[in-house]
């Protein structure tokens, strides 16, 4: 398989500006790379291109599976790992909103969760 490109200036850019409009001061994610099996038939791995962030106990990665593609996740312990329900974007920016969003739905809907249980 070929290999995957890693993400342009253009691609940098983007996750650049969401995220400093998200937490209102300027934040560069950290360039690092996954293996993952981008075919869910196939055993092989592919090592793909991923952007990490990390905002209070939520990490967050946004991995480049392809020209134009792009797989997301936070998580908060090996075991507490959550999707946006999309499997794969072709648009970074949309990608990047919709996990901010997701993540930010988790921890309103925690909080209530637990003051409701107290």
């Amino acid at each position: 398989m070929a290999s995957i490109p890693d993400f342009t200036q253009t691609e940098m850019w983007t996750v650049q500006r969401t995220l400093e409009e998200r937490y209102g001061s300027p934040m560069s994610p950290e360039l690092a790379e996954s293996e993952l099996r981008l075919d869910p038939h196939s055993s092989e791995l592919t090592v793909c291109p991923t952007l990490y962030w990390q905002d209070g106990k939520a990490h967050f990665v946004i991995v480049k599976v392809g020209e134009g593609r792009y797989r997301c996740q936070f998580f908060y312990s090996v075991r507490h790992h959550y999707g946006t329900g999309i499997d794969e974007y072709d648009d970074l920016a949309e990608c990047t909103v919709t996990l901010l969003q997701v993540q930010a739905d988790h921890e309103a809907n925690s909080r209530a969760e637990e003051q409701s249980n107290s």
